[in-house]
């Protein structure tokens, strides 16, 4: 058995126990300090995660940077990755991962880690597949996540510099199309709700174009066009979260009120 590395990793959940599993086992020699945090799961996610050795802590929901936020002051290394529960570290990302840290510090304090989508039917990223390249790798010291309830990102100190690694996370982010355009439909209303929390107005004529101009930004500036009709039905779900966004906020612009309470993830 290989040691751990001097690295914590964490991750945020809520009802993954069909997806954490794999993400927790790709990560057994990794680390010695890896957490979840739950926001109420029902479907045996918390039983899983303490299965795999995690520590796992139950807290509401505050949204993504402030529940972020507090799974990085649970940990105890210096050095943090953070994971989603539909993410897969495979074996050439932990090999790289591994090697990083082989002559002790790595040389940059913070790491983009690219993280490519792996549609039903695919056990990995089609090769063209478009690819986020945010940080997930970094010293706490220089870095934390964004308290922005819906903006997902570490902010870094002005002199951090960024490396990058080559391999990348499999990202399993679709159960299924329905469940896909759900998740987006409560993703739109947090959207809305920030974008009325910082006094953002959007527009209205962007009404007419968020949906065809999102649309052609999936299909073809994120290459969902080289999957097929699965691509293009992934494309139609992304175009029309990004409408409703818009038009969630311009419902509640004039007065509309239909306005939804809090709401978990």
């Amino acid at each position: 058995m290989v040691a751990p590395l001097p690295l914590s990793i964490f991750l945020i959940a809520r009802n993954e126990a069909d997806r954490i599993g794999a993400t927790l086992a790709a990560l057994r020699d990794l680390t010695d300090d890896l957490i979840v945090v739950d926001s109420g799961s029902t479907d045996g996610t918390r039983e899983l995660a303490a299965s795999f050795g995690a520590r796992v802590i139950e807290r509401d929901w505050p949204g993504y940077g402030p529940q972020k936020r507090f799974a990085e002051e649970q940990c105890r290394h210096v050095w943090m990755l953070n994971l989603d529960a539909d993410e897969v570290v495979p074996p050439d990302l932990a090999a790289e991962i591994r090697r990083l840290f082989a002559a002790g510090e790595p040389p940059h304090p913070a790491y983009a880690v690219g993280i490519a989508e792996v549609f039903p039917g695919e056990t990995r990223p089609h090769r063209l597949a478009y690819t986020l390249w945010p940080v997930r790798l970094y010293r706490r010291d220089r870095g934390r996540y964004s308290p922005s309830p819906v903006h997902d990102r570490v902010e870094l100190d002005a002199s951090a510099t960024v490396g990058r690694l080559r391999s990348v996370i499999h990202h399993f982010s679709v159960r299924s199309l329905g469940d896909q355009l759900d998740k987006l439909n409560r993703y739109s209303d947090q959207q809305a709700d920030d974008l009325e929390a910082r006094g953002v107005r959007i527009p209205t004529w962007r009404l007419f174009v968020e949906l065809p101009g999102n649309f052609l930004k999936a299909y073809f500036g994120r290459r969902h066009c080289v999957r097929g009709a699965y691509g293009f039905l992934t494309a139609m779900n992304y175009a029309i979260s990004r409408h409703l966004r818009v038009a969630k906020h311009y419902e509640r612009r004039i007065g509309g009120r239909d306005r939804p309470g809090a709401r978990g993830r």
